[in-house]
């Protein structure tokens, strides 16, 4: 069975939005790279999955963008051949390598962890939300950037009950960034 893991970068005021944080640099790309290398597949919402392949999927002609750096193409990479699962009820299909969820949440997660593997990651905002309400997240893995954003969406907004957890793993960064990986107490 797999377990389903939640990772995200967040701002120490509790900011996820993907451009709140510190610019992506060496390390943090090594330490995100790792994480999708070791993950069976990904499961993301609409909007995440769409950000996600505009700024990751290889382009057709074969040729990483110019803007891309050469410490960005092994995350790039990694992204790009991963299995993917997207939740939506308003996408009619997807591609890059991935499937469309639809119907009850709740078994539908359960049944891509029964998948063989061992890591299901999921990223964004507003599905990890429904998956804590519904108890289905196994681990959380919070990269916590030495930033106050002081606005944005806010890590885990409206969740309907406390979830007590234990520290199971920390990382510094050079830049200050601090990984937490937790896991529920239960």
């Amino acid at each position: 069975m797999m377990q389903l893991r939640y990772s995200i970068n967040v701002t120490l005021d509790g900011c996820c939005h993907h451009e709140a944080g510190l610019p992506p640099d060496v390390e943090s790309m090594r330490y995100w790279t790792a994480e999708m290398e070791r993950a069976d597949a990904l499961l993301f919402g609409r909007v995440t999955y769409e950000m996600m392949e505009a700024a990751w999927r290889r382009p057709a002609t074969g040729t990483w963008p110019e803007w891309m750096g050469e410490w960005e193409i092994p995350f790039a990479e990694a992204i790009d051949g991963a299995r993917k699962h997207v939740v939506s009820s308003t996408l009619s299909g997807v591609d890059w390598n991935a499937e469309l969820v639809r119907g009850d949440l709740g078994p539908e997660v359960e049944r891509l962890k029964q998948a063989p593997g061992e890591n299901l990651w999921v990223g964004g905002v507003t599905l990890p939300l429904a998956l804590v309400d519904l108890g289905l997240i196994d681990e959380y893995e919070f990269l916590v950037q030495p930033v106050l954003a002081g606005h944005g969406p806010t890590l885990l907004a409206g969740l309907r009950e406390r979830v007590q957890l234990e520290l199971v793993n920390r990382h510094e960064f050079q830049s200050g960034a601090v990984a937490l990986r937790y896991r529920p107490t239960q």
